[in-house]
Formats: structure tokens, sequence, C-alpha cells
């Protein structure tokens, strides 16, 4: 009776903590699928879809410049003649209960006024929170590596 009890305790033990292990894996999806349509809402000029995916007091950090969404949107405009594609690799996150955080390399080719190609790789963090239950980027930081 004593080993049915405790293989019991094991069963219970081992299906808890596959429960919990699945929840963090599907937010740390959710957060990769925050940050890469915020991208795409770059790549796209979908400047509500990143007001969408954000805080109201997100900041980017680029470049020794600090950014929020109003003052990227305005860059972005002004420079219409600019198409981009970003490929994201090498993601390392770590979630809470209410914030998460990560750490990847982002892949950027440029391409200004259909002639100039500018491939670029940054290396890149971002941190994000819950904001009424649902996962909202709160501050990015990107880098171009050397």
């Amino acid at each position: 009776m004593k080993n049915l009890a405790l293989i019991i305790l094991v069963i219970t033990g081992l299906l808890f903590s596959t429960c919990k292990q699945s929840g963090k894996t599907d937010d740390q999806e959710k957060l990769k699928a925050i940050l890469i349509d915020y991208f795409d809402g770059i790549k796209m000029k979908d400047f509500q879809k990143m007001k969408d995916l954000t805080t109201s007091d997100f900041v980017l950090f680029e470049d020794g410049r600090v950014f929020n969404n109003d003052s990227l949107i305005a860059g972005l405009s002004k420079n219409p003649n600019f198409k981009v594609d970003y490929k994201f690799e090498e993601f390392v996150i770590s979630i809470g209960k209410n914030i998460g955080n990560m750490r990847y390399f982002n892949h950027g080719d440029f391409t200004i006024n259909d002639t100039l190609n500018m491939p670029v790789t940054f290396l890149e963090s971002a941190t994000f929170r819950k904001v009424d239950n649902t996962w909202k980027m709160e501050f990015l930081h990107s880098t171009v590596k050397k």
C-alpha cells in the first residue's frame, strides 16, 4: 500500500510539472509572436498594429537614441522608400508570472529606393508585461552587431 501511495504521488507530481512547463512554453511562443508581429508592423508600416502590441509606456533604445512608438512612427513615416525583411534566431526567453524577457539576434535586410541593399545584424533584447491578462512588449533594446 505504501508503494502504491508513493507511485500515485510521483505520477501526480510529474503531471503538475508537465502542465506548468506547457504553460511556460505557450507563453514563450506568445512573446515570440508579439515580437515578430511588432517587426511585421514596422515592415508593413502598420502603425496601429505596433501600438496594439506594446504597452502605453513602451520605449525603444536604438543606436544611443530613445524612442517611443510615436517618435518611431514619425521617423518611419519620413522614410517611406525603404523595405525590410527580418529573420530572428537564438531566442533565450525567461518568463515570470506577469513579466517576461528575451534576447536574440535580428537579421535585417534593408532595401532603400529599390536599389541600395544593406544587411544588418542586431543584438536585441525585449521585456514584456501582462496588461489586463494580455502580454504586451514594454521595452526593446537594439544594438548593431560588430
